[in-house]
């Protein structure tokens, strides 16, 4: 049986990248797109703009929300009461959901982002809180989360579809979790480097960690950054060595089946 993934990408996020057309560079290459809702980065201009260029690649298109710090590009964990952090998730998603509607479009799928994405990867309640906040907005939405997280769980007990995500541009820790940007090596910047995680994680189930030993990943849905350097070159890799070995690259389905 053909093995299927999703790959997707985080837009949406820099005005220039809208302007210089790399942004729809990217999303041309990809079969879901995670916008930037307002939270750490976006806004209804930006919004508008890449819905426009979604619908135009003919692809998904889902929230990415995440801390309301646009200062530190949500990259920093805000020491936010639950409910005022649940307020800005649930306002940041149906920002982006009433977009789209204006265009015609539902959203699939919420992923959330940088610090907050990470932390729901390991902290139940905050996993919990997210989960319960996109349930509210719409229980049909697809939950995106890190492969093995906290944050999968919890979307099941809130009775959502979830989706274990991996990243084709990052490297990973043994335990799983995902290199600490603050390293140099953080993120992997050769397209080939890139393209063969990509393979590895789609036919085999697994990433080789920083120290060299093979980490299982269970994910449905690969990432592209799109404020990565060179995010559209590394993309056409990817889905050219993913389409060489025989991997369907399609969008994620509600019903689980990809």
């Amino acid at each position: 049986m053909a093995v299927t993934i999703d790959l997707n990408a985080d837009v949406g996020e820099r005005p220039e990248a809208l302007a210089d057309g790399s942004e729809a560079a990217l999303l041309r290459l990809v079969t879901s797109a995670n916008i930037a809702c307002g939270g750490h980065a976006g806004d209804a201009v930006t919004m508008a703009a890449t819905v426009r260029l979604a619908l135009q690649s003919d692809i998904a298109i889902g929230a990415h929300p995440g801390y309301p710090d646009p200062l530190h590009f949500g990259r920093s964990v805000l020491a936010l009461e639950p409910a005022t952090l649940r307020d800005s998730l649930i306002a940041q998603i149906r920002a982006l959901a009433g977009i789209a509607a204006a265009a015609g479009v539902r959203l699939a799928h919420v992923k959330p982002h940088g610090a907050l994405y990470n932390l729901t990867a390991r902290d139940a309640a905050t996993a919990r809180l997210v989960a319960e906040s996109v349930a509210a907005v719409d229980p049909g939405f697809v939950l995106v989360g890190l492969a093995g997280s906290a944050l999968l769980a919890a979307g099941e007990a809130a009775g959502l579809v979830v989706a274990g995500e991996a990243f084709v541009e990052r490297r990973y820790e043994a335990d799983g979790t995902l290199r600490d940007r603050r390293h140099a090596d953080a993120l992997i910047h050769d397209s080939a480097e890139a393209a063969a995680q990509a393979v590895r994680i789609a036919r085999e189930g697994v990433v080789i960690a920083i120290d060299g030993t093979a980490v299982p990943v269970a994910a449905r849905t690969l990432c592209i950054h799109g404020d990565s350097p060179g995010a559209a070159t590394i993309a056409a890799a990817v889905r050219q060595a993913l389409e060489d070995a025989g991997v369907v690259i399609a969008p994620l389905r509600v019903n689980g089946e990809q």
